[in-house]
Formats: C-alpha cells, sequence, structure tokens
C-alpha cells in the first residue's frame, strides 16, 4: 500500500493532489488544520494536510471498491475540522468498514472480563439484559459480541423491536439442533424429577391432551407411593378423564401394569418425587421403572428452584436416556436465563412450559420460537 503526506491552501486543492498522484481509488486516513510559520513568526498561514493512501496492485487497479452509503461506526475516528466550510465528507470504502468491525469483534471475544463499556449505547442495554435474566456471562457476552458487528452494519438506528429480533435470532441459533416439543410415536413416557416441581399435575395435563385434543387411549401407572396424596389425585384426574391407573408399589406391579395396558397408544409413568440429589434414589428408580430403548424419559424440573440444584440434579440422571426437560412454575419468575443455560450446556430439548395449576389449559408445547421470546419478551425501551 502506498501512503504519502499532501498539503495545501484548501481541501479541494488537496483532493486534486490526492486524485492527480494516487488515482481515483485513493483513501483518506486523515486530514487535519496545520499552520505555517510567517514572517518572523507572525502572519501564520493556515493550511489543510491531508494523509492519503492507495493500493498499487494491478488486480486492484482493475476492480474498483464499491462506495455504497452505509453508517460508519463511532469507533472508526477520522480526523477532520468541522470549521472548514468548503471540506468534502470523508468516505471509507465497504471493504475497509468490514474489516473494521471484524476486528472489534475479534478484540471483544478476545477479552476476558465484562464488555458492557465497549458495547454502543443499545448493545449494553441488551447485555445487561441478559445478565439480568441470568443468563450465563461468557454467553450473554458472546450474543452481544456477535450483536455488535449486526448493529454497525445494518444501522445504528435500530430500535428496540429491531435489536429484539436480531437477539431472538442470535440466540436460536444455539438451540437449533435440540429436539422440541411432544414426541408422538414414543408409547411409555415416564416423568421424572424432584419433589414439589408439579410433576403430578404435569402427567395430568398431558393426559388431558392426547385424550380431549388428540383423541388418544390413555393409560396411567404412578410410583409415588411415598405420598398417598399424590397417588388421590391422580387418580382423581383418572376418574375425570375416564382413563385408566394402575399404583405400582415394586417391580412386578409395574411389570403388570404396563403388560396390561400394552394395546393403548399412549402410557404415562409418573414417578416418585425424592430427594434426587442422593445417587441411591436414581438407583431406585432405575430398577422401579425397568426402562425399555423405546420408552421416553423427560425430567420436570421448576425454574423457581437454583439453577445449581438443577444442574446437580440433571447431572445425577446422566447415565439415562433423557430426552427433554419439561420446565414448571414458569409463571412464578420474571428470570429465564437459568433455562438456556441447562439446554445449552448439556445439549438436551425442552417438550413442555407449565405456567399455572389449571387442568388442562396450563401447558403449553414447547418449540423454539416460544422458548426464545420467554426470555426475550420484556427487553424494551426504557
Amino acid at each position: 500500500m502506498k501512503v504519502k503526506k499532501f498539503t495545501a491552501s484548501t481541501m479541494p486543492d488537496a483532493m486534486k493532489q490526492v486524485r492527480k498522484e494516487l488515482g481515483k481509488n485513493a483513501v483518506i486516513l486523515n486530514s487535519r488544520v496545520v499552520h505555517k510559520r510567517g514572517f518572523l513568526g507572525i502572519f501564520r498561514k493556515k493550511n489543510i494536510e491531508v494523509i492519503a493512501a492507495t493500493d498499487p496492485s494491478p488486480l486492484e487497479s482493475k476492480k474498483a471498491m464499491p462506495q455504497k452509503s452505509i453508517a460508519k461506526p463511532d469507533y472508526l475516528s477520522y480526523s477532520t475540522d468541522k470549521n472548514l466550510s468548503d471540506q468534502k465528507e470523508l468516505r471509507v470504502t465497504e471493504k475497509q468498514i468490514l474489516n473494521e468491525i471484524k476486528e472489534l469483534k475479534k478484540y471483544l471475544n478476545g477479552k476476558k472480563e465484562s464488555n458492557e463499556k465497549l458495547y454502543p449505547e443499545p448493545i449494553q442495554k441488551v447485555y445487561r439484559y441478559l445478565i439480568e435474566q441470568e443468563l450465563d456471562p461468557d454467553k450473554a457476552a458472546e450474543v452481544s459480541n456477535n450483536l455488535v458487528e449486526k448493529f454497525y452494519i445494518h444501522g445504528k438506528n435500530a430500535d428496540a423491536q429491531k435489536l429484539k429480533e436480531w437477539l431472538k435470532a442470535e440466540l436460536l441459533t444455539y438451540i437449533k439442533p435440540l429436539p422440541f416439543g411432544k414426541t408422538t410415536d414414543k408409547k411409555v413416557i415416564h416423568l421424572l424429577g424432584p419433589t414439589g416441581v408439579g410433576k403430578t399435575t404435569t402427567v395430568a395435563k398431558i393426559a388431558a391432551e392426547a385424550v380431549l385434543n388428540e383423541k388418544k387411549k390413555v393409560a396411567l401407572i404412578t410410583t409415588d407411593t411415598y405420598r398417598i396424596a399424590a397417588v388421590d389425585q391422580l387418580k382423581t384426574y383418572a376418574k375425570i378423564l375416564n382413563v385408566p391407573i394402575e399404583v405400582a408399589y415394586n417391580q412386578k406391579d409395574f411389570k403388570e401394569a404396563r403388560n396390561k395396558f400394552s394395546d393403548y397408544d399412549l402410557i404415562l409413568v409418573d414417578t416418585a418425587g425424592r430427594n434426587y440429589l442422593d445417587s441411591k434414589y436414581i438407583k431406585q428408580v432405575k430398577e422401579m421403572n425397568q426402562f425399555q430403548p423405546d420408552d421416553e424419559i423427560h425430567i420436570v424440573l421448576s425454574v423457581t428452584s437454583k439453577a445449581r440444584d438443577l444442574e446437580k440434579i440433571f447431572d445425577q440422571f446422566s447415565e439415562l436416556p433423557i430426552e427433554k426437560i419439561i420446565f414448571t412454575k414458569i409463571d412464578e419468575t420474571s428470570q429465564y436465563g437459568m433455562m438456556f443455560n441447562l439446554i445449552t450446556d448439556k445439549r438436551v430439548g425442552v417438550a413442555y412450559l407449565t405456567n399455572g395449576q389449571d387442568v388442562p389449559d396450563d401447558i403449553i408445547e414447547a418449540n423454539q420460537e416460544k422458548f426464545i421470546s420467554t426470555l426475550v419478551g420484556e427487553l424494551k425501551d426504557e
């Protein structure tokens, strides 16, 4: 690249020199006002100093760079004198801007500490929102770094709605490979999870949807014999839906119940809610339920629980082929980053989201767009 400095009394004169010596593809790198010393140090004369550059490569000279009008990033700082009435607007090529944006993104990705102060103000707002949602800080930074590129390339005047669209699209890339929604080809679905997460109610909601909306032949099995109230609750739902239910107290009972319902379309199994941080209970569930290769296993987790506890519970089941998670009580919190962290870290999908106690209404079949909308739904203008 050839770089040269030019000095003239006015900007137009300087530009004529640039074009004459470097050609029409020359790029202005810097311009400033300078003063030449006059006679005996007085009568100082004002001049314009311009630093310009061009690439003498034959290939480049034959192919003119595109001169599309795009928003110039704030961090591209070109020195100018605003008092010069005859100074023309300085332009940079699209290729240069894209290269600078890539360098900025690379720099942001390379920093270990928080990048918030390095972001333009709208992206700072997005970053703070993700942190408030309890998204993992590294993920929040990575997402925000990618949004910086969109922000400078596609326009700095983006409103909150446009930022939300960009954010949704970025977050969707993380969960795109994961399975979402109910499974239609599985006959036996086991619902596992700790006590107090609404597992029994969730079983009833799924059963009601299958019976009322899908007209399936459904049967229920419960192994939650530790809580008489849970058995009675599920029996009540079974009676309302007019579906059969069996209570299994041991392996033999469970096997007999499963064989009894062999001609049914769907068998839902409600397991006991125990302290699954204790590995011995995991072993008991495996022995009781006698999982088959064609069965599907869902873990029911409450979003009101601590993220670390949920991660430990999930890890306890890691030796089982967990297909999806059912997140409950999403109406009892306004922070959903934990869900995103868990499924992206463990590479597991989501079957349902539940948002209340009403059967069968308060259950939503999960899909990727609804899941991400739940996470970014409150992002708005301040």
